[in-house]
């Protein structure tokens, strides 16, 4: 095998360590692409899912920083090399990539690659997605790949056990997907029933009271102070339930992780923009990320359906031992000063007593036509 700074026995068994210890499909992805490009020492790496439309679901890459990939622009499709990668079984080990007849080009901003080591990952006869590596650190032949047999057996390998991994990674999620939905049809069903008998006994009290008002207004007053108590009992059902409706991926995977896999399904569901960057977050207690999970979920809601923003950008950043979350989006805003308003109708008075109840903060710019930038702080632990 390739001498690469991380070769060998050792090296190998933490990647596949590594990578069977990841759940989540995105951290596998990622775990897969860093592997490879470490342990063979390439320059660039990356990983493609298709989808079934021509282009990519996931595409994770590795040696190219944030602000490169940014400028790259949108996801590759589905042609060229990539396609080959994906319709074959064989890998692709070529001297030059730009003198392959396949080779479509690049967007500018991409970087310039040439040697080049790609293989499709398989189980059975499902295609799961295209690995492969650019630039090799080495010493080249001339006219000749970098890239070397034992590379390619390597690789062949790593992408054997990063079938299994993902295909894992993905069970677990539609199980984790499986047991939420039982868990919610199981509430709804309780929450129809406490809720619907409340309702019920309710209305036929309501009905008594009506029917009181003329001819015996005490036993009327009687009847309305039941009507007022069978309504908060029936709210206290709500609150209840609501409580009770904590998003287990919260639970299981933190803030962080619910609200980058929230925000990938939005952004693939509309045709805004949805994007979200975390940095240096730790977990906080289990109040404060259920509130900014929720705070979240509403100004997404606001900026998607109401604001017809074009751009919607998410941000959670550490801010001593708490955190802020920002919710910035280019839509169409509103009025401040008409605050009670807009707030009801937006959902920023029930955002704010989130924000309160775990001892954190709610702020609020917007301008007609120029967009709305919600942001929440909390104090941590």
């Amino acid at each position: 095998m390739s001498q690469g700074p991380r070769s060998g026995l050792y090296a190998v068994s933490s990647a596949l360590l590594a990578m069977s210890s990841q759940l989540e499909v995105r951290d596998v992805l990622k775990t897969i692409v860093a592997s490879a490009r470490e342990l063979l020492d390439a320059e660039y790496a990356a990983l493609g899912v298709p989808d079934d439309h021509g282009g990519f679901a996931q595409f994770v890459v590795d040696g190219v920083s944030d602000e490169q990939w940014k400028a790259i622009g949108p996801l590759p499709r589905q042609h060229g090399i990539l396609a080959a990668m994906l319709c074959k079984a064989e890998p692709e080990r070529l001297a030059d990539v730009r003198e392959d007849p396949r080779f479509e080009g690049w967007p500018s901003a991409h970087p310039d690659m040439s040697d080049f080591l790609g293989l499709p990952i398989r189980y059975g006869d499902e295609t799961l997605g295209a690995l492969f590596l650019a630039n090799k650190k080495c010493a080249k032949p001339t006219g000749g790949c970098g890239f070397d047999a034992d590379d390619e057996e390597l690789l062949s390998i790593l992408a054997q056990h990063a079938a299994i991994a993902l295909t894992n990674a993905r069970l677990y999620e539609r199980s984790r997907e499986l047991t939420i939905a039982e868990e919610r049809s199981r509430l709804a069903h309780e929450l129809h029933d406490a809720v619907s008998q409340k309702l019920f006994s309710l209305r036929l009290t309501a009905q008594a009271a009506a029917a009181l008002v003329d001819r015996d207004p005490t036993r009327a007053k009687g009847e309305l102070q039941q009507v007022a108590q069978l309504a908060a009992e029936a709210a206290d059902e709500l609150r209840a339930a609501v409580v009770e409706l904590r998003p287990a991926a919260l639970d299981e995977d933190g803030l962080v992780a619910t609200l980058r896999t929230h925000i990938q399904v939005l952004d693939r569901a509309h045709s805004a923009t949805v994007t979200f960057e975390s940095g240096g977050v730790r977990a906080l207690p289990a109040s404060q990320e259920e509130a900014m999970l929720r705070v979240a979920q509403e100004a997404l809601h606001n900026a998607l359906r109401h604001a017809e923003a074009d751009h919607v950008a998410v941000a959670l950043e550490k801010r001593g031992p708490g955190a802020v979350l920002r919710i910035t989006d280019d839509g169409k805003g509103f009025d401040p000063r008409a605050i009670r308003r807009a707030g009801r109708h937006l959902g920023l008075v029930s955002m704010r007593d989130r924000a309160g109840g775990v001892g954190g903060r709610l702020t609020v710019e917007s301008e007609p036509g120029k967009g709305t930038t919600i942001e929440m702080e909390v104090p941590g632990g």
